[in-house]
Parts: structure tokens; sequence; C-alpha cells
């Protein structure tokens, strides 16, 4: 079975580099509404794009999941 998306996105969190991914990770982990358990693009792609205002641009999310499938 895939790790949710948030578990993935944890080892990111606390990088002593302030790049977007981790910001993205960072703002991710104090999110308590995200849908921590999916894997699910969609679900979490509409999450971001409805209700989120911390990631500037959706083109990071598709970067990130390109990144998650490959490592999943």
């Amino acid at each position: 079975m895939t790790q949710p998306f948030y578990r993935y996105m944890m080892k990111y969190r606390n990088s002593y580099e302030r790049d977007e991914l981790s910001l993205f990770a960072e703002a991710l982990y104090h999110d308590h509404d995200f849908p921590k358990y999916s894997s699910n693009y969609d679900d979490i792609s509409n999450y971001l794009e409805l209700t989120s205002s911390y990631i500037t641009s959706m083109s990071l999310f598709d970067e990130v999941w390109e990144l998650y499938e490959s490592n999943s």
C-alpha cells in the first residue's frame, strides 16, 4: 500500500533549506483540515485549489506529486 501524500511530504519538513518544497510541507503540517490519509491526486488537488491559501501555484503541487509517485 502506498503511504499517504501527507506522510510522504513530512520528510521535507524542518529542512535546513527554506525552499518552496519545505515551506509547502510546513504549511501542510499546520493545516489541520488537510486530507492526511489520502493518496488520491484529485482529492488533494481539489482541496488545495478550493481551500488552501498557502500554495502559491498548483504547478508546485504537480511537481511534488510527480516526486511522490516516483518514490512510492
